[in-house]
């Protein structure tokens, strides 16, 4: 059994799906911020992929949390085979003004946010 890391184990638990919703509510229109930055600001970069499990729990129960503006460390809109999810996270930030380059990727020194 793998051991648990303890600084882990104090970031995620009761009310970290709050948490993390708190951060992206603060991230700008026309703005973006990593899974990864998301997590460091709660405390640890290693918890990335809880901020995405957050988010995807979120996408229909929240219409509060602009979940779109979160993507991934490689400026990419991480989608998992959802692709009508990933199409409407890009149609969501387009909307805000932010501009992907022909691989689908965003300028993240240009539109990333990480004023927190």
């Amino acid at each position: 059994m793998p051991r648990r890391d303890p600084v882990e184990g104090r970031v995620v638990g009761p009310g970290f799906h709050g948490r993390v919703y708190a951060v992206v509510r603060a991230v700008p229109p026309g703005r973006v911020i990593t899974y990864g930055h998301v997590a460091t600001v709660l405390g640890s970069p290693r918890v990335a992929r809880h901020v995405g499990w957050a988010l995807a729990a979120c996408v229909e129960a929240r219409d509060d949390v602009p979940w779109h503006r979160v993507i991934n460390s490689r400026g990419r809109i991480s989608f998992k085979g959802q692709t009508s999810r990933a199409d409407e996270q890009r149609r969501r930030l387009e909307a805000e003004g932010v501009v992907f380059d022909e691989r689908g990727r965003v300028d993240l020194e240009h539109f990333g946010w990480r004023e927190l």
